[in-house]
């Protein structure tokens, strides 16, 4: 198939073009065009195609657009103005391949069906200097093709560049993942590593293996696509740099820069405080701790780290104790000088695993990325002369939230490859325009391939004058050291500029409400479906038949727009029926929560009556505690008074005693017995009873 493809590769430039261009119908001299089919070949192609296709054959033939946009109410002029004027500044020779690489893309075998003498281009010559032009069916003069000397052709930049080689260049689609076959020693499988691209050769640094650090340093050939080992001399003393040893790390970065590759921050088993700065000396394979002034930021993983300029712009990341950053920091390269950012507005959330670029010199872009418990899709711009946060509005097929991903900027188009949510893998690779800021699908990937990964990384070269994205590593579930190449094709990078004006000032079609559409959608819905290329008509009829076809258009507009409709009603209804759903689960949750309600007044009551109950047998406690304690106290009393009787009885006993025992000692002393004793009153009673 690849060599079917590029079989027309024996042509050189300009003639391959004009072969081309002969074979879509442009640039026929009026003795074809009448011989030929009364529909022109390029009305065969999808209309933004044959747009696209009628603007490049314009800035190779003629150059930069510099004619008034039609006024007249025409949507096919202006629709072709448009697809013109959005080249811009583009040279011819460019021109000249993206007109033909695209037609291969349509249609691979066009050159098979080119007849053989269709091989020289239509030459018109200048008379007096001054230009010959076509008039358009509405009126206005367009610029016939001119010829295109080979002194203004860069014929070694024009050759061609879709020659079936090995490596890179046997990749024969566009927007499409390729899973390479490499040689050479195979890198141990890794996610959270970094990776650079230097001349034709990629070099992969460090990573996570399994929870454990690496610090090996591989490097991919491109062109050959074989892999080998950077074996890493021994650096001697120097006073600006450190010869340490160079621990593993991961979430690291890893920056080209003069003939150096510069490591930067990264997590490490042994982390240091402040962040460290190391280099690779390409020349001598030796690797540096560099001195840098200032105050350094904390050490960090995860982080984003974008060249702008001769500085570092360090934004985001997580520390050593897994605390979430946002600061922004900046080194300078020339001046080895650290420099901590004040800025203002709303910075983004604190976040790791995000992606950072810069557009235009000027503006830092924040996407995605993630915190310990959610993961981002969110935008944010900081202005680096302003020193500013914003948060635009995004358009277009916005991404989905995840982290771990990895971005590189094409020109203006910022390509997020990978990352992640925790659940799953991210499967689309999506562009973002940084001019407008609306999202586009480039591709899908099917299943657990390692494209959709966490922590891989992606870098962009060039093969042949033409861009190449590269992924390398991820984890999926298991650890990858796969390759992968994509190459972005020119066409939607084109279109995603010619969109943006493709609609005519005077058209107004009505569009259905919808945030997340993107700009071809738009561009979809209102662009024209019939193309006439022929310069002149020549038949009296022709009006008649434009009318017709412009009648035909407006049908099949309002039949789109009855379809688009119909969705928008079913799409409406099945909302309904889904709001509906919600609400009676919502008044079944809400008669729930009424019974759990009343239980708990129950239950409340309950512990209420509970409640009151101890405490009255607190108190009857209390109660019983004081009667004990009287009880006590009255006992000790009886206690005493039983010792003090006691006591009395004793005393009452003895003195008894001691009185009988006065015997014959008392009589002899003339004291007569107690028993003999009488008392006066005695002896008073006997007086008178006598």
């Amino acid at each position: 198939m690849a060599t079917t493809t590029r079989s027309s590769s024996g042509l050189s430039y300009p003639k391959r073009f004009y072969s081309a261009a002969s074979y879509v119908g442009l640039g026929q001299s009026s003795s074809n065009s009448k011989s030929s089919s009364s529909k022109s070949p390029i009305s065969n192609f999808k209309d933004d195609t044959a747009l696209l296709l009628y603007g490049l054959y314009q800035q190779a033939t003629v150059g930069p657009c510099n004619v008034p946009k039609p006024r007249i109410w025409s949507p096919t002029e202006q629709s072709k103005w448009t697809s013109w004027n959005g080249l811009g500044n583009m040279a011819s020779a460019e021109a000249m391949r993206l007109f033909v690489k695209i037609l291969e893309e349509e249609e691979p075998t066009w050159y098979s069906k080119v007849p053989e003498f269709v091989i020289e281009p239509l030459v018109d010559v200048e008379i007096n200097n001054t230009k010959m032009e076509s008039v358009a069916p509405n009126g206005n003069h367009f610029p016939e093709p001119k010829t295109i000397s080979t002194e203004n052709v860069n014929l070694a930049e024009a050759q061609d560049k879709d020659v079936v080689t090995e490596g890179v260049g046997s990749i024969a689609v566009y927007d499409q993942w390729i899973a390479v076959t490499v040689s050479g020693q195979l890198p141990k499988a890794r996610y959270e590593h970094a990776a650079a691209v230097v001349q034709d050769s990629m070099y992969v640094f460090g990573g996570n293996h399994n929870g454990r650090y690496l610090n090996d340093l591989q490097v991919l050939d491109l062109r050959s696509l074989t892999w080998s080992k950077v074996e890493v001399s021994a650096k001697p003393d120097s006073s600006e740099v450190s010869p340490v040893p160079l621990p593993p790390c991961a979430g690291h970065s890893l920056i080209p820069w003069e003939n150096k590759l510069i490591s930067i921050a990264g997590h490490t088993k042994d982390p240091t405080e402040t962040i460290t700065v190391k280099a690779f000396d390409l020349q001598s394979s030796t690797w540096s701790t560099l001195r840098t002034y200032g105050e350094p930021p904390i050490s960090r993983g995860g982080q984003s780290v974008t060249l702008v300029g001769t500085t570092l712009v360090i934004f985001g990341g997580e520390d050593a104790s897994r605390s979430l950053l946002n600061d922004l920091h900046i080194l300078d390269l020339e001046t080895m000088t650290w420099d901590d950012i004040d800025t203002v507005g709303m910075p983004p959330s604190p976040r790791s695993d995000h992606a950072a670029a810069v557009h235009a010199e000027r503006y830092l872009l924040i996407f995605g990325g993630g915190s310990h418990a959610t993961c981002f899709n969110d935008l944010h711009v900081l202005d680096l002369e302003t020193m500013e946060w914003s948060r635009p509005k995004q358009q277009g097929s916005i991404p989905t939230p995840r982290a771990g991903l990895a971005g590189v900027t094409v020109g203006e188009n910022w390509f997020i490859v990978g990352g992640g949510d925790n659940k799953s893998g991210a499967s689309e690779t999506v562009v973002l325009n940084m001019s407008t800021l609306v999202w586009s699908v480039v591709t899908t990937v099917q299943g657990r391939v390692p494209i959709a990964s966490e922590g891989l990384s992606l870098v962009v070269s060039s093969y042949n004058s033409e861009d190449i994205l590269v992924a390398f590593g991820g984890y999926n579930g298991r650890y990858n050291n796969e390759v992968n190449i994509l190459k972005p094709s020119n066409k939607s990078t084109l279109q995603s500029n010619i969109m943006e004006r493709s609609m005519p000032d005077s058209v107004d079609v009505h569009h259905a409400t919808n945030a997340t559409r993107d700009a071809e959608s738009e561009f979809e819905s209102g662009k024209i479906r019939e193309i006439v290329m022929d310069n002149v008509d020549s038949d009296p009829m022709g009006s008649g038949r434009h009318n017709i076809k412009r009648g035909e258009h407006s049908e099949r507009i309002i039949a789109a727009l009855k379809a688009e409709k119909d969705e928008i009603e079913a799409a409406f209804t099945k909302e309904q029926l889904q709001t509906l759903k919600l609400k009676q689960e919502l008044a079944e949750q809400y008669g729930r929560n009424t019974d759990i309600s009343e239980e708990l007044q129950s239950v409340r009551a309950q512990l209420a009556s509970e409640q009151s109950r101890c405490f009255k047998l607190e108190v009857d406690v209390a109660e019983l505690r004081q009667k004990l304690q009287t009880m006590e106290t009255l006992q000790k009393e009886l206690e005493l008074l039983q010792r003090q009787k006691i006591a009395s009885e004793q005393a009452a006993a003895n003195a008894t005693k001691q009185q009988s025992s006065g015997g014959v000692w008392s009589w002899i002393a003339g004291n007569p017995t107690p028993r003999n004793r009488k008392s006066e009153d005695d002896y008073d009673d006997e007086d008178e009873d006598a």
